[in-house]
């Protein structure tokens, strides 16, 4: 981009930043962009050379050309710094911050935030000085600052009903709410997000502010686990997205489409819609572009795919630079229990303030400490748990919390676990998510042999067999396999673990892709197909695999 100097004739038409600007309010990002890139602004007119470049900006914008937008935006803060236009000055600054946060550079945001102070803590009945304090609003709820980012929206939703911008009050009541549910009153923060809501829905907010509100209302029903309520909203802002396309908010809502649709099972469609996302943010939006990783990885690790969880959480983690719950329940598939229990301390160790944040990460602490024989620590992590679903009154927590106290029943062989898990199991049922109904189920079953109820037992299994079978989780079906056959007499003497080689041969593995399955060496595994080979007396993998199936070894 060129902004001063070059070869383009100076072009001084006094409709050019008019046409710009008519384009933009049209969403025709690409006009406003082509009628002011590369322009050579007047030195006698040093106004109208800030308002085009800031224009230039906001075009680069949407078209998702951060850096240009950046580039652009610098420019016209020092035309209006010079011109001593601070309300031009201190917005640009506002906007630098919000740019530099997108890249994931916060000391470079921290410090356009302070110019923006610096240049409209003067000017306070301005929407300029309102879009300042918004954003020192959000740094404070950032930092856990529960009670100054609250006294600040609040302080914005009145300069917004002052000044009549829709736009100012609908993103300070959209702040307002997500910290009151921080606060723990979810209630009033959902009525807030609703009342931000009401903007979106009337069309009286620009595209950028919809967008903002959109999301930080999806936001706000994940981490609540109102699932039903953030998928509705998630298909409605993807809706919305695809009808104003280029710039960050396309990938904004496939990252919360891909969860949605995760949660209801359906994770091919996820898969897809976070790749797409990851793509589209991955020079835009680093930190939500982690998130999209993170899906990505989360779904393969439900899959099987082993390889491939892994290369997608560590991409979220080196975008983010934080540790990946996923990537700990992957280690302790992989039966790398220090591992993932290091990774998963670490996580909630970041968490300072965000309790929702921590009810995310509560269930996989639980179930990695049971793994690894530490009750005690699986009860911390419930107790926890529990007291978040308490006071945040959020149906999904209190299912999560459902579902880990029953593995520590289970553990503890409490014969409490069935009627826990059954309540698991009905709680995720109403929430609509398939896989959390089938591990409940699958745990449940393991409570009910236990108990010493065979009937119930193999009912359960079953239910939770069809829904992994589904949803196409090879890892819980490995899982589930683990379970049933604990108890199981397989024929001719063999071992578990020979049954086990048994099933994947019939299944049509070779031993390369058994031993990565069971995490041996491929010598192991023809020592284990030798042994299976003498014991049931034949020559060959398909005799073995007809022997698996007349046995029920396999289905």
């Amino acid at each position: 981009m060129r902004v001063q100097g070059g070869s383009e004739p100076v072009v001084s038409e006094p409709d050019r930043l008019t046409a710009a600007r008519l384009a933009l309010s049209c969403c025709d990002w690409q006009g406003a962009y082509d009628v002011v890139v590369g322009v050579q602004w007047p030195d006698a007119d040093p106004a109208r050379a800030a308002a085009g470049l800031d224009v230039l900006a906001d075009a680069a914008w949407w078209l998702g050309r951060l850096d240009e937008c950046i580039e652009a935006r610098e420019a016209a803060y020092a035309r209006y710094d010079e011109l001593g236009d601070r309300r031009g000055a201190g917005q640009c600054a506002v906007w630098l911050y919000e740019h530099y946060c997108f890249k994931a550079r916060p000391a470079a945001a921290g410090g356009w935030l302070r110019r923006a102070r610096h240049a409209l803590e003067d000017d306070p009945e301005s929407a300029e000085y309102g879009a300042l304090r918004l954003r020192e609003a959000e740094t404070a709820h950032g930092g856990g600052n529960l009670e100054a980012s609250a006294t600040a929206a609040r302080e914005v939703v009145e300069l917004g009903r002052r000044l009549r911008s829709a736009d100012l009050e609908a993103e300070a009541l959209q702040t307002l709410g997500r910290v009151l549910i921080d606060q723990g009153d979810p209630i009033e923060g959902l009525a807030t997000l609703d009342e931000a809501m009401l903007f979106a829905v009337e069309g009286r907010l620009r595209p950028y502010s919809t967008g903002k509100v959109y999301c930080s209302l999806i936001s706000a029903c994940e981490a609540l686990g109102d699932l039903r309520r953030a998928a509705e909203w998630s298909e409605a802002t993807t809706r919305w997205a695809l009808r104003h396309p280029l710039a960050v908010f396309p990938g904004l809502c496939r990252v919360h489409l891909a969860s949605s649709l995760r949660s209801r099972g359906r994770w091919n469609e996820a898969e897809e819609q976070a790749v797409r996302a990851c793509a589209e943010l991955a020079t835009l939006n680093v930190t939500n572009a982690a998130a999209g990783f993170a899906e990505i990885g989360e779904i393969r690790r439900r899959i099987g795919d082993l390889e491939g969880a892994e290369d997608a959480f560590r991409r979220a983690e080196q975008l983010c630079g934080q540790p990946q719950s996923g990537l700990a329940l992957l280690r302790l598939a992989q039966g790398k229990l220090d591992t993932a229990t290091a990774i998963i301390t670490r996580a909630l160790d970041e968490i300072t303030w965000d309790r929702l944040a921590r009810a995310r990460l509560l269930p996989a602490r639980a179930q990695i400490a049971i793994a690894s024989g530490d009750v005690p620590a699986a009860v911390s992590a419930l107790e926890d748990l529990e007291s978040i679903a308490s006071d945040f009154a959020s149906p999904a927590v209190n299912a999560a919390a459902l579902s880990t106290r029953g593995r520590i029943q289970l553990a503890s062989n409490d014969r409490s676990a069935c009627a826990t898990l059954r309540e698991a199991a009905e709680r995720w049922q109403e929430l609509g998510v398939p896989h959390e109904v089938a591990t409940a189920r699958m745990l449940q079953g393991a409570a009910w042999r236990h108990a010493g109820d065979r009937d119930g037992a193999a009912t359960s299994f079953e239910a939770a067999r069809a829904i992994f079978e589904r949803l196409g989780a090879a890892l819980d079906l490995r899982d589930l396999s683990d379970i049933t056959g604990a108890n199981l007499q397989l024929p001719a003497g063999l071992s578990q673990r020979e049954g086990e080689v048994l099933r994947l041969v019939a299944a049509g593995m070779t031993n390369k892709q058994i031993a990565a399955e069971l995490f041996l060496s491929e010598k192991t595994i023809a020592r284990h197909l030798s042994n299976i080979f003498t014991k049931i007396e034949v020559a060959s993998r398909s005799a073995a695999t007809a022997f698996a199936f007349e046995h029920h070894i396999v289905r």
